[in-house]
């Protein structure tokens, strides 16, 4: 994701909160707005990352707590020229993964419990290689902000409707019906607005990925896998912060594969059949054994 696409995610996500501050209390919530908006788009570049480990318990690891996945990840950020980022695990049973961070030296990669039993080294290499390539395209910034800004959208629309909803527009407020419609659209624009990008950006990644990696059938099998466990390992924690589905490689809050307007990824199918094209699936398949991590 470059610089220009995240500066104009970011100025349309302050636009929303500023409808949201005039819709709120009149002309003044566009400055209150405003305002807030800019403070949490600061807030969020500097803290974002940090907030979405914590929120997901993750914890860091190294050579000595998770050889195995420290050691994939090392020779795949040398494979992609990255710096080594922080390395995280996270207790879930769904498997998924996801990366954070604003920029690549101040990266990490996070895998679930449930990445590292039901996966082979192969498939958590193309994993990883695809998150590793949201670090190296500099989408982690855009994504994990974005996730920070919509949350922060659906309280502030929350507020509204229990603060403001009950006075009128002539003291400032907003009727109770217009106080329903602001606490359901906020979040929904902001949503819209963020799946915009969200598709292009999973598909660039899983292609990226595929060449950290070295091949693009290890990821294509790991993203059938995450498919099928989605749907019977759901995920309360994902749940309990639906904004943040976007992050993780695939959805954790339905596993739905449906290409539609609401998807935060692509359809599952789509993406395996671009990778078993760039692997040339019959000429990989015939090499496609056990692999440097095996």
């Amino acid at each position: 994701m470059n610089l220009f696409k995240t500066g104009l995610l970011l100025a349309a996500l302050t636009a929303l909160v500023m409808g949201v501050g005039y819709l709120l209390v009149g002309p003044n919530g566009i400055v209150i707005g405003f305002v807030v908006a800019c403070a949490m788009n600061l807030f969020a570049y500097w803290n974002a990352d940090k907030m979405v480990l914590h929120m997901y318990g993750a914890q860091p690891v190294d050579e000595r707590s998770a050889p195995e996945l420290v050691g994939i990840v090392r020779q795949l950020s040398q494979n992609a020229g990255l710096p080594m980022p922080a390395v995280y695990i996270m207790h879930e049973d769904q498997p998924n993964a996801f990366a954070t961070g604003r920029d690549p030296q101040h990266a990490a990669v996070c895998a679930t419990t449930g990445l590292l039993n039901h996966l082979s080294q192969e498939e958590i290499a193309g994993v990883l290689g695809h998150e590793l390539a949201h670090v190296k395209n500099r989408d982690t910034l855009t994504m994990t902000i974005t996730a920070t800004l919509a949350g922060a959208l659906s309280m502030i629309a929350t507020w509204g409707f229990w603060f403001g909803g009950s006075r009128d527009r002539e003291n400032g407020g907003v009727g109770p019906i217009a106080g329903i419609l602001i606490m359901i659209l906020a979040p929904l624009a902001a949503t819209l607005v963020q799946l915009a990008i969200s598709r292009t950006r999973e598909y660039e990644a899983d292609a990226e990925g595929a060449h950290i990696s070295g091949h693009p059938l290890w990821l294509a099998s790991a993203l059938g896998k995450l498919e099928s466990l989605a749907h019977a390992i759901p995920s309360q924690v994902a749940a309990q912060n639906p904004a943040t589905a976007h992050l993780f490689i695939v959805n954790p809050l339905s596993g739905e594969g449906m290409d539609n307007l609401f998807s935060t990824h692509p359809a599952m199918e789509n993406r395996i059949a671009r990778l078993r094209a760039m692997a040339g699936e019959s000429a990989e398949s015939a090499h496609a054994g056990r692999g440097p991590w095996g």
